[in-house]
């Protein structure tokens, strides 16, 4: 059966209400609201107005609930009871649920996974669950507390803040290069590439370097595991984030030949908008701490 929300009197009302006959007076409502004496009696007028019922007989300095009140009262009293229990047991499953975020594969494996050892040492009690997809999930609709996204931060909906460059570089490994640590653009032309699968932006950046995508001598990859995998072996120069190689480059395993130096786009968190709970702060502050 569906709620007639507009018959209902005042919330606040109510409540006056069911402190007056919980605590069994207007004084002890009013210190337990926090309101003084008189707000509780107006309240709990009105109501008595609305219903067109007395519920209290006052006699003198005392008080009693009339039948019609003591009916009412205990109805309120089973509806916030319930409520009460409800919140406490949100709160309750909350403070120990996981911090969900969605982000792709390719991020998570390259970027995040190689930090998140720190973000535990500082928050053992923090669980994440990481829910890797390609897709742009709906934070609210699939349960996500945050998410992070490529692309130029202008998401409707959505609060987004920037976390990493996500600049488009090629880089090779050493042994490919044969000790160089520069090419011109005819050495690139004339070499295997390792490339990703219906990619624009990719192909307007090769051609940025003025080479010509469509004559290269090319191997393509359907996610960027797959393609840094095959570049650290050498089988070609690799086209990729910025920020998806930066273990990469400093550990060696691939040299880096160009940087396009582009702010955007990028790599940016997303949380749906208004308070967040303390594990996801906390998260968060250190997402951006690490970047």
């Amino acid at each position: 059966m569906s709620t007639d929300w507009r018959t209902l009197p005042p919330l606040s009302s109510l409540r006056a209400f069911a402190a007056v006959a919980e605590l069994g007076g207007f004084s002890q409502a009013a210190r337990a609201l926090n309101v003084t004496h008189a707000a509780v009696a107006q309240q709990v007028r009105a109501l008595e107005q609305t219903l067109d019922t007395p519920l209290v007989a006052r006699d003198g300095r005392g008080m009693a609930l009339t039948a019609e009140g003591q009916q009412l009262a205990q109805s309120l009293s089973d509806g916030f009871g319930a409520i009460v229990n409800g919140v406490a047991a949100l709160k309750a499953g909350g403070s120990d649920r996981p911090v969900r975020i969605t982000l792709t594969a390719s991020f998570a494996t390259q970027w995040l996974m190689p930090r998140l050892k720190d973000f535990w040492d500082r928050h053992p009690d923090i669980a994440l669950s990481l829910h890797p997809d390609a897709r742009i999930l709906d934070l609210r609709r699939d349960g996500m507390d945050l998410g992070i996204r490529y692309g130029n931060g202008d998401w409707p909906g959505v609060a987004s803040r920037f976390l990493a460059p996500a600049r488009m570089a090629v880089a090779a490994a050493p042994d490919l290069l044969e000790g160089r640590d520069t090419l011109t653009p005819s050495d690139m032309q004339d070499m295997e590439w390792i490339l990703a699968r219906d990619w624009p932006e990719q192909e307007n950046y090769l051609k940025s370097l003025g080479l010509d995508p469509e004559t290269l001598s090319r191997t393509e990859f359907v996610n960027e595991d797959l393609s840094l995998a095959a570049a650290r072996q050498g089988l070609g120069l690799v086209v990729e984030s910025l920020a998806l190689m930066e273990d990469d480059l400093e550990e060696g395993r691939l040299t880096l030949l160009h940087d396009s130096k582009d702010r955007l786009p990028a790599y940016f968190i997303v949380t749906q908008p208004g308070p967040q709970r303390a594990a996801t702060r906390a998260f968060l502050k250190w997402l951006e701490q690490a970047a």
